[in-house]
């Protein structure tokens, strides 16, 4: 298998830009679009909006890898980086910190630019330990010749073991690195979007870590689009599609570096799933929205610190089920019969209502949210 980083031109990628070109008007439509319902909100609510789109961002890149980031852990993380008073925080990992700056990092300091040392920082932020799992690592600095063929497999004990990539030999990771962080911060006529799919494929390729390859090619793509946007507030999630099509991702992904320069089969998957983030961005919007509504109706009502962080945590994307007494308990902190009572009262300020169910089991939800 000759894979692509050792074809004859490596790194000249090229692409039909006639096939590319009605794809790439429609997403500037609709990323436009997005824009300029974002700059219709007011800074509250784009600060809202921004932040969920951080947490899906955070907790999906690391759902591609296989690993499980607890969600009230990211959104601590993320409002204590941002100085944002959020009420009711739990205490962050040492692990999630690193994931959450390298994130904040990419996007909230696009500008600068993206060098060796930057990236080195990153590893080392997504790997305090020095150890992926438990197996030490070099952290901050690409991998050693000693770590060996960086290959992607797949197969268990027993079985055989198939290679998905072979990424170039490590002693070639300096020239490659150079040639990357080079093209990356030249000013070009390229499409930004295509700039941000091309930077993603080209560095997973190189894989120059002995791991998190896969979260810092994401961070960097993001970095792109935060250029591309020209602003530090995330309105939507590549990650967050990515992780719902991961399988596709990774497939994508390994046919075209199994096959030649031409990379307009991963441009124009790129693309398709940009698109979809932008629609999931909408329908987030929506969410937020919602949100302002309800404490809109609340003004006039004497809203105690308990329910504020119940319904916050109710309002917030990833909340799962529907309210009880017990679980209102746990959240806010109180016992169930203070529970009881906050929840009446917001039954009777119309913001909560009553599933069916029998008294024992009642249940509860904002009224007017969307059943997931």
């Amino acid at each position: 298998m000759i894979w692509i980083h050792k074809k004859t031109n490596w790194p000249n990628f090229h692409w039909d830009k006639e096939e590319l070109f009605q794809p790439l008007a429609n997403l500037r439509g609709q990323h436009g679009r997005l824009l300029g319902k974002m700059e219709t909100l007011g800074f509250a609510l784009r600060e809202e909006a921004s932040f969920n789109a951080l947490t899906n961002d955070v907790i999906k890149s690391s759902a591609i890898e296989g690993e499980r980031l607890d969600l009230e852990e990211v959104r601590s993380s993320i409002a204590r980086h941002l100085g944002i008073d959020r009420g009711g925080q739990s205490p962050s990992s040492r692990d999630v910190d690193g994931v959450v700056e390298v994130l904040l990092d990419a996007t909230q300091r696009y500008q600068q630019p993206l060098t060796t040392e930057r990236l080195f920082g990153w590893h080392a932020a997504l790997f305090p330990t020095g150890f992926s799992g438990m197996t030490p690592i070099m952290v901050g600095y690409w991998r050693p010749p000693s770590a060996g063929a960086m290959e992607v497999i797949s197969g268990s004990y027993g079985r055989t073991k198939k290679v998905h990539f072979e990424a170039p030999d490590a002693e070639l990771l300096d020239d490659e690195m150079a040639a990357f962080l080079n093209w990356f911060e030249q000013e070009n006529a390229l499409d930004p979007i295509l700039k941000a799919a091309i930077a993603h494929f080209w560095f997973v390729t190189i894989h120059p870590f002995e791991d998190g390859n896969g979260r810092i090619a994401r961070a960097i793509a993001d970095m792109a689009l935060a250029r591309a946007d020209n602003s530090a507030q995330r309105f939507y999630s590549m990650s967050g599609q990515i992780e719902t099509e991961r399988k596709e991702y990774y497939r994508q992904l390994e046919q075209q570096q199994r096959g030649d320069l031409d990379i307009t089969p991963w441009l124009s998957w790129f693309i398709d799933c940009l698109g979809k983030a932008f629609v999931s961005a909408d329908a987030a919007l929506k969410n937020v929205l919602f949100k302002a509504k309800v404490w809109q109706q609340l003004q006039p009502h004497p809203v105690n610190e308990r329910q504020r962080v119940v319904l916050n945590r109710m309002l917030a994307q990833g909340f799962e089920g529907y309210m009880n007494t017990s679980k209102y308990a746990t959240l806010a902190k109180c016992s169930t019969d203070t529970a009881l009572r906050d929840i009446k009262a917001l039954i009777e300020w119309d913001v909560f209502e009553q599933n069916p169910g029998k008294a024992r089991r009642s249940s509860y939800k904002v009224r007017g949210a969307l059943d997931d």
